[in-house]
């Protein structure tokens, strides 16, 4: 694929192709799982970041190893445990042989970085990768030090085992583009897992767009025009989540207990535009914002005590608030 697009309607529909293929090519190791690979595709775009919650044996470090072969990414996987320091993620000032000190990079300095179980380890780690997904760099020993682009974190946790944990607080959750809920295939996809898994046969993906591309596509994305009634209604169901507020209705006063920050505004835009170019179109409308309003608002708004004694799950109230 070129990069010489003679415009950028062009280059919207190269987006659009790049897309179907990544799909196929993925799908070559990954069973289902549409729609947590669409997801996870469009925070790329978009220069966001996920949060992935799911049990254990879903294939979360596959899919993310699968994506970062086919979009020609360097991949790192960073198991988090209680005794990981932040000099493991970010990396180290060393003195060699000859008494002089220099920079050993760790392994945040890589495209996609799966944090392994990120509420595994202890708060100042937990902000030392939180720090490095907002800065898109780190600063080790007085220096500065640009980390590769694109950059994306997709932190994993596991909602059963809560012992021994530490919680993300709300800030730093709020860093997150996307909190993906991972479920468990049907019944035929984990017919064809077993299938697949169980045989000789290793598909291979080939490699469909390069970090440069991913990048341009990235700020092609930003150029997505936005009709206002389609970023009005982004702001209001923001503002819908706010209880005790001007636009906050009944069912907000009744059940949340806070609601979520311009942050989530911003996301549901950026987000739309995504949806609606990896979609064959060419500007969002508001079905593009309800269709990522879920995984965008999910972590960023808190259910009060009567909405958990009533049994009132988050995407049940986000579904009423759209």
């Amino acid at each position: 694929m070129s990069i010489n697009f003679q415009s950028d309607k062009e280059a919207a529909d190269a987006l659009h192709i790049a897309y179907k293929k990544l799909k196929e090519e993925i799908s070559q190791v990954i069973v289902g799982q549409d729609e947590v690979v669409h997801l996870v595709i469009t925070s790329i775009f978009c220069q966001g970041h996920c949060l992935l919650v799911g049990v254990p044996g879903l294939a979360k470090t596959l899919l993310i190893q699968t994506i970062s072969n086919v979009l020609d990414l360097d991949f790192n996987r960073i198991q988090f445990t209680p005794d990981l320091m932040p000099s493991d993620i970010l990396g180290s000032e060393t003195m060699d042989n000859e008494r002089r000190f220099h920079f050993v990079k760790g392994p945040i300095f890589s495209n996609i970085i799966l944090a392994d179980e990120i509420n595994r380890t202890p708060p100042k780690t937990q902000a030392a990768l939180l720090e490095a997904m907002q800065e898109y760099a780190v600063t080790i020993a007085g220096k500065h030090y640009e980390l590769d682009r694109p950059f994306f974190v997709l932190a994993t946790q596991n909602p059963i085992e809560q012992e021994g944990t530490y919680p993300l607080p709300e800030a730093q959750l709020d860093r997150f583009m996307f909190n993906i809920q991972l479920d468990y295939p049907s019944y035929d996809e984990e017919v064809e897992i077993v299938k697949k898994t169980t045989e000789n046969f290793r598909p291979t993906c080939n490699k469909v767009i390069s970090k440069e591309e991913i990048i341009y596509f990235q700020q092609l994305v930003k150029k997505v025009p936005v009709a206002d009634n389609v970023i009005e209604y982004a702001v209001k169901l923001v503002n819908k989540t706010r209880p005790n507020t001007p636009h906050s209705p009944e069912t907000t006063n009744k059940y949340l207990e806070w609601g979520a920050g311009p942050r989530a505004s911003q996301f549901l835009v950026l987000g739309a535009k995504c949806h609606a170019l990896l979609n064959g179109r060419y500007s969002p409308d508001i079905e593009d914002v309800q269709s990522v309003a879920t995984p965008i608002l999910r972590h960023r708004i808190v259910r009060n005590f009567k909405a958990e004694a009533e049994g009132l799950s988050i995407e049940q109230l986000i579904k009423e608030l759209m």
